[in-house]
């Protein structure tokens, strides 16, 4: 190859590995897209039953004179308006959970980084003690200790998930606070609580991102597997795990059941870390060049 024909690839394939690079963020606002205004157009009821359709396969006309997309499962329920609820509820636990292990593992985080001595300490060692049951165990216990709700799943998913976020934002305070524009703000006499919040948050907020985008998958995945267990959601809920679970005993006669929600929860997930990849990529090129 002529060193003309390398240089004439060479931005062929940038402009190739920027588009891929863009799937990710395609597919997740269409997932977006879905879980906000699908519900708003599709009127589903979890509860009730059409039996005349049930075990449709995809495409099959229904009583009703509608179209069975993605088919029927073993009560007659649409799978498709299953999956467009079952993203708006995967969305919304995400999001949730997220954003209290946030609000909980910064703060703590940022104040034993920062402080160090004893609340570093008690968080040291309520960490370990946390490590020291494994986190699905942990969250199976609280979600089945109590009546299923979304409240219960968010609350039980959060009380390992601060975890990270504590551990990131610790890290991050305890290099942040030694760095010479904090010794100068010391001098002249600026707050502890203030210093805090101007010069050492500011930091955390591009690994915390990285971080969070990572922990929704794992979330997302995490809420699937309660709800498959029958202990997660209630029944007036829609879950893809739900799902997935109804649909097992119908896998040799009707796949599409527990097939295309499992796809649906796939390939979120996957885009999901592809684009946690890359904020962390990009984190640590802009780390790397401070």
């Amino acid at each position: 190859m002529t060193a003309q024909a390398v240089v004439a690839t060479t931005p062929r394939r940038r402009a190739a590995g920027r588009w891929f690079g863009r799937v990710p963020h395609v597919v997740l606002a269409i997932y977006a897209l879905v879980a906000v205004f699908g519900p708003l157009l599709v009127d589903y009821d979890p509860v009730s039953t059409a039996l005349n359709d049930r075990l449709l396969a995809p495409g099959s006309p229904l009583s009703t004179g509608g179209t069975a997309w993605f088919g029927t499962d073993g009560l007659g329920r649409d799978v498709l308006a299953q999956v467009i609820y079952g993203a708006r509820t995967s969305v919304i636990i995400g999001f949730a959970t997220v954003a209290v292990s946030c609000a909980v593992g910064v703060a703590v985080g940022a104040v034993a980084g920062y402080f160090r001595g004893w609340p570093d300490t008690i968080l040291a060692r309520g960490i370990d003690i946390l490590l020291a049951f494994p986190a699905i165990l942990l969250t199976i216990v609280i979600a089945g200790a109590f009546e299923r709700s979304v409240l219960v799943v968010v609350t039980a998913l959060s009380a390992t998930a601060w975890i990270s976020f504590a551990r990131v934002t610790r890290s991050v305070a305890l290099s942040t606070r030694e760095r010479p524009w904090v010794d100068a703000a010391r001098v002249l006499g600026v707050g502890r609580l203030s210093i805090l919040w101007r010069h050492i948050l500011p930091f955390t907020i591009g690994p915390v991102i990285a971080l969070a985008t990572l922990e929704f998958a794992l979330i997302v995945l995490a809420e699937a597997g309660l709800s498959f267990l029958g202990i997660g959601l209630p029944s007036s809920a829609v879950s893809w795990g739900q799902v997935i679970a109804g649909g097992k005993q119908y896998l040799a006669t009707a796949w599409w059941i527990s097939a295309i929600p499992g796809i649906a929860l796939s390939l979120l997930i996957i885009n999901i870390g592809i684009l946690g990849d890359q904020l962390t990529a990009r984190h640590g090129r802009g780390h790397v060049g401070r």
